[in-house]
C-alpha cells in the first residue's frame, strides 16, 4: 500500500484551487406562500429590486411591485395557473425591458413586445427599459413643427405640433379612435413612425383598425401594441409603456414618432385592480394615490429633442373616455392637467350629424399657432373668428324673430362654414386641400351655394385642384404668398363657374 505524504496532499489541493475557473453563481430565490387573482406573495428574495422581473417555476414571468419588510408582492404576466403555494421563484436581476428596433414596423405585438400576428419572431439586437426617465428640460426644444392630422377642424383651430401631448376626450362611440386612425393615415410619406396602443379593447375593434391601416398602406410605418380586454390587468397596465419605449428608439435616433394610447381610462382601471389586489390603500374612487404618477411619467416621455440630441420627437395622443360628458371626473382631470391641450368630442354634436364631433368651444391647444405652417396660420385666424361669432349669433337668434340682413348673412355663412368642417372617416386632407377649403369658405366662394350642396362643392374642388400649380407650390413651400393666393383664386373662380353651370343644368 502506497502512502501519500501530507505535503503531496496539500500540493494537489493547491493545484486544484489554482486551476478552478468555474464562476460561482449566486441565485436570489424565494418561495410563494400566497397566490390568487394574478398576485403572488413571496417569502425570501431579499435582494430584489422594485420593478425587477421574476421567474416562477412554471415559466410564468412576474414583476416585483410591493417590497415589504417580511415579503414581497408580485404581479404575474399571465394566468399563472400552475403557480402554487411553495413554488420556487427566481429573481432575474433585470428590470423590465423589451426589444426595440425598425423590424417592429408593420407588426402587431403584445404588451411585452412579443409578436402576436403569426408572422414569426422579430429579430432585434437592442433593448430598452420599459420605464426609462423622460428627457430633461435642457435636452428639449420648444414645439415648432406641425404634425398634420388631415382634419380641417383640428389643423386649423386646435393644431398639434411634433413633440406635443394632445388629449382626445369624449364619451364612448363619439369618434375618438377615428381621429387617431385618421392622423396615422395622414402621416404617409411624412417620415413619422406611428405606434397605436390598444388597451382593454375587443380584439374585433383592433382588427378593424388594422384592416383600415392595411387598406391604405399605413401599416408599413406603424406598430400595433395590443392588450385586449381578456388579457391580465398587468399587461393592460404595461402596454402604454411598451408603446412609449418602442417610440423612444426612433426618437433618440433623430426620427419623428406619433404614439396613440387608446385609452388611458382602461389603463387606470387595470392599475386600480392590481393595486387593490396588492392591498395598497385605496384613495378617491378606489384608485391608488399614485394614479396621477402612472400617467404623468408616461406622458412626460413625449418631447421634441434639441439638435444636440438629434432633433427627434415623440408626439402623444392619449385618449380618455368620459361618462356622460363629465370632464371633471378624476382620471379626465388628471390627464387634462398633464397634457398640452385637449380635443373634446361631444355626443350631442355627434348625434346632430357633425363628424368629427369636435366641440371647438372647450377644445384647446396650448401650443397654438406655433405648431402651424405659415399657410394654415394665414387662413385659420379668419375661420376661428367667424365660427366664434356664428356660435354667439346662433344662440342669440333663437330668441329673436326679425333679424337684419347683415346678421342673416353671418348666420348663413356660419352654417356653410360648419359644413366645411365635416369630414368622412379615413379620408384625411393634404395641406393644399385644407387651405383651399378654408379660403373658399371665409372669402365668400360658397356663400351662394345651398347648404346641402356645400359638401359636394368641396369634394369637387379638391379633385379640381389636385395636381394644379397651386397645390404643387403650396405643398413644397407651405407658405401662402401673393403668387399662391392668385393661383388659388384662379382655381376657385374657374371651379365655381363650372359648379354653378353644372347645378343649373
Amino acid at each position: 500500500m502506497v502512502k501519500i505524504q501530507p505535503d503531496e496532499i496539500s500540493s494537489i489541493i493547491q493545484e486544484q484551487i489554482l486551476n478552478y475557473n468555474k464562476e460561482i453563481k449566486i441565485e436570489n430565490i424565494g418561495t410563494v406562500f400566497q397566490v390568487g387573482d394574478g398576485i403572488a406573495r413571496i417569502y425570501g428574495l431579499n435582494e430584489v429590486m422594485a420593478g425587477e422581473l421574476l421567474e416562477f417555476a412554471d415559466g410564468t414571468i412576474g414583476i416585483a411591485l410591493n417590497l415589504e419588510s417580511k415579503n414581497i408582492g408580485a404581479v404575474m404576466m399571465g394566468q399563472g395557473t400552475n403557480v402554487q403555494e411553495g413554488s420556487v421563484v427566481r429573481a432575474t436581476g433585470r428590470i423590465a425591458q423589451i426589444p426595440v428596433g425598425k423590424k417592429f414596423l408593420g407588426r402587431i405585438v403584445d404588451a411585452l413586445a412579443r409578436p402576436i400576428d403569426g408572422q414569426g419572431e422579430i429579430e432585434s439586437q437592442e433593448t430598452r427599459l420599459l420605464e426609462s426617465p423622460a428627457p430633461g428640460i435642457i435636452a428639449r426644444k420648444s414645439v415648432f413643427e406641425s404634425l398634420e392630422t388631415g382634419l380641417v377642424a383640428i389643423d386649423s383651430m386646435i393644431p398639434i405640433g411634433r413633440g406635443q401631448r394632445e388629449l382626445i376626450i369624449g364619451d364612448r362611440q363619439t369618434g375618438k379612435t377615428a381621429i387617431a386612425v385618421d392622423t396615422i393615415l395622414n402621416q404617409t410619406g411624412k417620415s413619422v413612425y406611428c405606434i397605436y396602443v390598444a388597451i382593454g379593447q375587443k380584439a374585433s375593434s383592433i382588427a378593424q383598425v388594422v384592416s383600415t391601416l392595411k387598406k391604405q398602406g399605413a401599416m408599413d410605418y406603424t406598430i400595433i401594441v395590443a392588450a385586449t380586454a381578456d388579457t391580465p390587468a398587468t399587461l393592460q397596465y404595461l402596454a402604454p409603456y411598451t408603446g412609449a419605449t418602442l417610440a423612444e428608439y426612433f426618437m433618440y435616433n433623430g426620427q419623428h414618432t406619433l404614439v396613440i394610447y387608446d385609452d388611458l381610462s382602461k389603463q387606470a382601471q387595470a392599475y386600480r385592480e392590481m393595486s387593490l389586489l396588492l392591498r395598497r390603500p385605496p384613495g378617491r374612487e378606489a384608485f391608488p394615490g399614485d394614479v396621477f404618477y402612472l400617467h404623468s411619467r408616461l406622458l412626460e416621455r413625449a418631447a421634441k429633442l434639441n439638435d444636440e440630441m438629434g432633433g427627434g420627437s415623440m408626439t402623444a395622443l392619449p385618449i380618455v373616455e368620459t361618462q356622460e360628458g363629465d370632464v371633471s371626473a378624476y382620471i379626465p382631470t388628471n390627464v387634462i392637467s398633464i397634457t398640452d391641450g385637449q380635443i373634446f368630442l361631444s355626443a350631442d354634436i355627434f348625434n346632430s350629424g357633425i363628424r368629427p364631433a369636435i366641440n371647438v368651444g372647450i377644445s384647446v391647444s396650448r401650443v397654438g399657432s406655433a405648431a402651424q405652417s405659415k399657410a394654415m396660420k394665414k387662413v385659420a385666424g379668419q375661420l376661428k373668428l367667424e365660427l366664434a361669432q356664428f356660435a354667439e349669433l346662433e344662440a342669440f337668434s333663437q330668441f329673436s324673430s326679425d333679424l337684419d340682413q347683415t346678421t342673416q348673412n353671418q348666420l348663413a355663412r356660419g352654417q356653410r362654414l360648419r359644413e366645411l368642417l365635416k369630414q368622412p372617416q379615413a379620408s384625411p386632407l393634404s395641406l393644399s386641400e385644407q387651405v383651399a377649403t378654408i379660403y373658399a369658405g371665409t372669402n365668400g366662394y360658397i356663400d351662394n351655394i345651398p347648404v346641402e350642396q356645400v359638401r359636394s362643392y368641396l369634394v369637387g374642388l379638391r379633385q379640381f385642384i389636385a395636381g394644379s400649380e397651386y397645390s404643387k407650390i403650396l405643398e413644397k413651400t407651405k407658405i401662402l404668398d401673393e403668387q399662391t393666393i392668385d393661383l388659388l383664386k384662379q382655381c376657385l373662380e374657374n371651379y365655381s363657374k363650372q359648379f354653378v353651370e353644372f347645378v343649373v343644368s
